[in-house]
């Protein structure tokens, strides 16, 4: 497989309810003309693999369903490379989905029933309706891929035992103990100015805040007047039960340790220093696990079973590709090239979120870009 394009596999793998709403809702208000639905399919082949092929037909299907699924990923789709990708990762679930057990063909379609019908419920049935046909798409189209996805996790899952799933929990344990932090951040960077502070500039103002705080000062009325995290001032500076795994490293490390409403010293992140007070936290514990909960420990481990195919056993699998290549703009024009010419060379990695206890990392001063994240046809893991 293409080593550059692994994180987009796993996006395709583990609990897709959650990354596909957010994908779909980002979609909203997007459109690309339809292309004229085929009756029969007598295009040509583009793949070919032990036991089947991909026709360009259902390759067109694929990256259709891929666009309205995951929009973030459509500008790519005239990348040769990415399409080589995603027309060997379609080989790799239909090979795999073929040789399932009829047990997990008939729990792959339970599973992807509900979460097409959660995904659907998710967006308004007019924005829903202007999306299917923005992709030339049916209902039935989204299910199809959907089903084909969850048949593999689930014949994957059959293999994952308890030991495994307590393994595979005592690695993740981030995911499930939550706590409630409130915190007042000193950025890095004023935010009035945008111009950067010294950092013993920052440091200065956060002892200053711990000072008011030691004297009986209310944490929240503090944190609305000095905090400079957008994503909490307003709120008192409160994050209410978050798991400790989605803010940085040395947030969370606080978050795990300090003790129960003690005001902290200054903790230093990329982002600047906090004053932290930790409110209430739950401590992860295998034996509380909610049958949920370990249901996404067990699609995770099936994640990255069918990651070990892709990545060792699948080009033995696959035979022939013959995409045709994508006409490239003349050398010498300039579209598509304004710039300085002082920037530095850009790649085209894709940039992934990943769903279940996935650490998408979005909150000004106590969370950052987990650069790990992982994603595999219809389902994410961490």
């Amino acid at each position: 497989m293409l080593p550059k394009y692994k994180k987009v596999g796993k996006v395709l793998s583990v609990s897709m309810v959650a990354v596909l709403s957010l994908s779909l809702l980002a979609a909203c208000g997007k459109k690309e003309e339809a292309k004229a639905p085929e009756s029969t399919d007598t295009s040509a082949v583009v793949a070919t693999y032990d036991g089947g092929t991909i026709t360009a037909n259902e390759f067109d299907m694929e990256q259709r369903v891929m666009k309205f699924l995951y929009p973030e990923y459509a500008q790519m789709m005239d990348m040769d490379d990415f399409k080589e990708y995603l027309v060997k990762q379609e080989v790799a679930y239909e090979y795999l989905s073929g040789k399932a057990s009829e047990d997990a063909k008939t729990a792959g379609t339970k599973a992807a029933t509900e979460q097409f019908d959660k995904m659907k419920a998710s967006v308004q049935a007019d924005q829903w309706t202007e999306m299917l046909k923005a992709q030339n798409l049916t209902d039935q189209n989204i299910k199809d891929y959907m089903t084909r996805i969850m048949t593999v996790i689930k014949d994957k899952e059959t293999g994952v035992t308890e030991d495994a799933i307590k393994a595979e929990f005592e690695k993740n344990k981030d995911q499930f103990t939550t706590a409630s932090v409130r915190h007042v951040l000193i950025n890095f960077t004023d935010p009035k100015t945008q111009k950067e502070r010294k950092k013993e500039d920052a440091l200065k103002i956060a002892k200053e805040v711990k000072t008011k705080l030691d004297g009986g000062a209310d944490f929240a009325e503090i944190a609305k007047k000095y905090s400079e995290d957008p994503g909490s001032a307003e709120k008192g500076g409160l994050y209410e039960e978050t798991p400790v795994g989605s803010w940085v490293e040395a947030f969370k490390e606080a978050a795990k340790t300090l003790p129960l409403n003690k005001i902290s010293d200054p903790v230093e992140t990329e982002y600047g220093y906090h004053i932290m007070k930790v409110e209430a936290r739950t401590e992860a514990d295998f034996a509380k696990l909610t049958a949920e909960q370990k249901e996404s420990l067990k699609s995770q481990l099936a994640a990255a079973e069918i990651d070990t195919f892709m990545q060792n056993e699948l080009d033995k699998i696959v035979k022939e590709v013959k995409l045709p290549k994508t006409e490239k703009a003349e050398e010498g024009t300039t579209e598509g090239t304004t710039g300085t010419g002082t920037e530095g060379e850009q790649t085209t990695e894709p940039k992934t979120d990943d769903s279940t206890g996935t650490d998408t990392k979005t909150d000004q001063g106590t969370t950052g870009t987990d650069k790990d994240a992982t994603t595999d046809e219809g389902t994410s893991s961490k």
